[in-house]
């Protein structure tokens, strides 16, 4: 289905509810789903529609959503949901995730004060979802399966088997790895499936509202093992948390736990590096599939981060069973250069640069996301007043000598580059796909595209991103 044809379709659903209409919705970023989110503006409030087609997926989500709001936890409220099941619509609780909070808040490597307090009031809140409000949910909504039990380990074993050791190209015994696997599932499915487990308790998905945490993205919870969730978010592989950092909130969550129900804390420690082992080789799938099979690069980033966690893990814990041909994959994947370079892998965004003409139309974008920069190069000297330089463009030589040496043109595009610079930046940390800048002067020919030319050349050296580059008013058009 196209994107028009689904944003007029929420639209259209959002009107059927309330009456009200919406102009154009605002396309939100996707990160590792296929649920499409858009920002509504309302009139008095903005609002967030969601287009998903798995309608058992969209069940699961809205029956937790209900039974969570019944017991007074923090998600966000439903505002309506279109008959067909494949639309509803949330309230807007902003964008700031736990994980942006961290990453904006980071230090050199060092956490403040304010960044663990966040954490661990996500901490206090967690136990309230497993256990108080775990304890009633009906579960036979979950999708696709109600526990995570032998049958959901095997399949997060495969995943990570299938796209990311075979695609990545790392040599191992099946028979022997097979074996392994139903040795370590075995071991797992000793903590047994008392509690809710949320599945995909990371920093992602958990929004900060004023300060306070509230939970989305819990579709996928089911029954199982209650150390599964601590262990996503404390080996969050792009949080990157310090060491004694999860230590010390490893042992909040204990203390916060241990007030809901009657807590065996060496039994729990004893086998919570366990789970931390599969959520991470569960991670390392996830990567794989979306980066080596989707094509979404940017992915990859996060393996450097999840093969060190592994290196920790096995480093500081021995777990009381035998995997030596999973334990000698690990060693190998975590020795390996292939992935050393994955930090720096080319991200999702691109950043799209126009040059225009002031007599004609600002150029629109034609991501639907809104926003960006348009600069406006009319204050800067005009070469197009001379004669010499009429019937050339700002990608001429002669043109580029003479805006180079004006030093307001050398100030302006410092203050350019300053801009993007700080919204390409916090752009990709946010794994959003399009930025829009676009350049207009009075004849959309010189000043406007030697600045686009400028900010393409900074941007090349300066970030691993797509650029595409559109000049309007002249006939080489380019593209990178």
């Amino acid at each position: 289905m196209k994107e028009m044809n689904i944003e007029q379709q929420i639209c259209e659903a959002w009107h059927r509810l309330t009456k009200e209409t919406i102009d154009k919705p605002a396309f939100l970023p996707q990160s590792g789903s296929y649920r499409k989110y858009y920002r509504l503006e309302t009139g008095k409030k903005t609002i967030i529609g969601v287009y998903n087609e798995d309608l058992k997926e969209n069940k699961a989500f809205l029956d937790f959503t209900h039974h969570f709001l019944k017991h007074k936890l923090p998600v966000p409220n439903i505002l309506g949901v279109d008959p067909d099941q494949k639309i509803y619509f949330l309230e807007d609780l902003g964008d700031e995730t736990l994980f942006s909070f961290l990453q904006k808040n980071r230090s050199e490597g060092v956490l403040p004060v304010s960044v663990k307090q966040a954490y661990r009031r996500v901490l206090e809140l967690l136990p309230l979802f497993q256990v108080k409000a775990g304890n009633e949910l009906d579960y036979s909504a979950c999708y696709p399966r109600p526990a995570f039990d032998r049958q959901s380990m095997h399949w997060d074993l495969n995943y990570f088997k299938y796209y990311f050791l075979k695609l990545a190209g790392i040599p191992f015994d099946e028979q022997k790895l097979e074996d392994d696997f139903l040795n370590f599932i075995a071991y797992l499915s000793e903590a047994g499936t008392e509690h809710f487990m949320y599945r995909d308790f990371q920093s992602r998905n958990i929004m900060l509202v004023n300060g306070n945490p509230y939970f989305i993205d819990y579709q996928g919870g089911r029954r199982g093992a209650i150390q599964y969730d601590l262990a996503s978010l404390l080996y969050d592989a792009k949080a990157d948390l310090p060491p004694d950092v999860r230590d010390e909130l490893l042992e909040h969550y204990i203390s916060a736990l241990g007030k809901h129900i009657p807590l065996n804390r060496a039994r729990f420690l004893s086998i919570f590096p366990g789970f931390v082992l599969i959520r991470i080789l569960q991670a390392l799938g996830a990567y794989g599939f979306r980066g080596y099979y989707e094509k979404k690069t940017h992915f990859l980033q996060s393996v450097p981060y999840a093969l060190r966690n592994l290196q920790y893990v096995m480093s500081n814990y021995q777990l009381p069973i035998t995997i030596p041909t999973l334990i000698g994959i690990i060693e190998r994947m975590t020795g390996a250069e292939l992935f050393k370079d994955f930090k720096s892998v080319q991200s999702n965004l691109t950043v799209s640069i126009y040059s225009f003409s002031y007599r004609k139309a600002i150029p629109e974008d034609p991501s639907g996301n809104g926003g960006g920069f348009v600069f406006d190069c009319r204050a800067l000297p005009n070469p197009g007043k001379f004669e010499e330089y009429q019937h050339l463009t700002g990608q001429d030589q002669p043109v580029i000598d003479f805006l180079k040496k004006e030093k307001v043109v050398e100030a302006f595009l410092l203050g350019v580059f300053q801009l993007v610079d700080q919204s390409v930046t916090r752009y990709i940390q946010r794994d959003f796909s399009h930025l829009m800048v676009s350049f207009g002067c009075t004849g959309g020919q010189h000043r406007s595209v030697f600045c686009a030319e400028a900010l393409r050349r900074h941007l090349l050296e300066k970030f691993s991103i797509t650029l595409s580059v559109h000049h309007h008013e002249i006939s080489d058009k380019k593209s990178e």
